[in-house]
């Protein structure tokens, strides 16, 4: 079910998926932050240069990378790509591939990160969480924002602050964005919601080119 990628490399710190040395060079330019910051705040508000620097750069996310994927946890053939994995699975950085026309399920991400659009448009609802019981399943959401994205741009995730959120891809060809995400999202028990329904679920919505530990 999972695809494999030939290209990983480890070390004891950390897993890259990909040999590109733009990853490589904007990663440590993310650990190098992380250890003279640890307010999440400061530390996105530091990094998004370097972040806006990624998405305008040309030719390192591999096609592999960029491809829908029918199989994956977020439905709607939408393919999420791990790019790097920290050892202590606290960083992540991988690509969100979602088809002409489909969304993402409303979704939170429990973590402090930045989210940007490498190509495509995208249209994307904010949601603030009003009531919550998620013993019993329900949760209640309200709009906040509704945003149009384009290529190149980007925002901060700081939860609870526009934690959660659901996008479209709603130009002609396939969204791709870039996740960057102090946690490891794709294997991270989260939680998807049900706008109409007022209810919530647990879901994990993995990786495209890696299994879960939780999944061995």
């Amino acid at each position: 079910m999972m695809h494999t990628n030939n290209n990983r490399t480890n070390t004891a710190a950390e897993e890259y998926y990909t040999d590109s040395v733009i990853i490589k060079q904007f990663i440590e330019t993310v650990q190098t932050a992380m250890v003279h910051t640890e307010e999440p705040a400061e530390l996105v508000e530091q990094l998004k240069p370097a972040f806006g620097k990624l998405l305008q750069s040309d030719g390192w996310l591999p096609e592999p990378f960029a491809q829908p994927y029918t199989a994956g946890g977020m439905g709607g053939g939408i393919g999420q790509y791990l790019l790097y994995r920290a050892a202590d699975r606290a960083l992540t950085l991988f690509s969100l591939v979602v088809p002409v026309g489909s969304a993402t399920p409303i979704h939170d991400h429990l973590a402090w990160g930045l989210v940007g659009l490498y190509c495509g448009e995208q249209r994307e609802e904010v949601y603030r969480l009003d009531k919550r019981n998620f013993e019993d399943g329900m949760a209640q959401l309200a709009v906040t924002a509704v945003h149009t994205l384009h290529s190149g741009e980007f925002y901060a995730l700081l939860p609870p602050e526009g934690d959660i959120h659901r996008v479209q891809t709603t130009s002609t060809e396939p969204s791709i964005s870039i996740h960057l995400l102090g946690n490891d999202a794709g294997c991270t028990l989260r939680h998807r919601f049900e706008l109409e329904t007022n209810c919530v679920a647990a879901f994990r919505s993995g990786y495209s080119n890696q299994p879960c530990i939780e999944e061995e």
